[in-house]
């Protein structure tokens, strides 16, 4: 197995590590509530991708708490 000779210094092993590092995510505003939301995704909060409304969320929030009711319930 090879084993280095000598060390890397820290300024060559900080130069390697460079580019490890996290990066932020772009934001994009939703042209119908103004929330942040990922570029090419549904809105989360009003459910609509391109002035479109794709996604239901009344009804899935709706759904959600009838399910929570019927497992506190049991």
């Amino acid at each position: 197995m090879a084993v280095p000779k000598n060390r890397h210094t820290k300024s060559r092993r900080d130069r390697r590590r460079s580019h490890t590092k996290l990066v932020h995510k772009n934001k994009a505003l939703c042209e119908k509530c103004n929330t942040p939301t990922l570029p090419h995704y549904v809105c989360e909060h009003c459910g609509t991708y391109k002035g479109r409304q794709v996604i239901d969320v009344l009804k899935k929030v709706a759904k959600k708490d009838k399910q929570e009711e019927q497992q506190a319930v049991r």
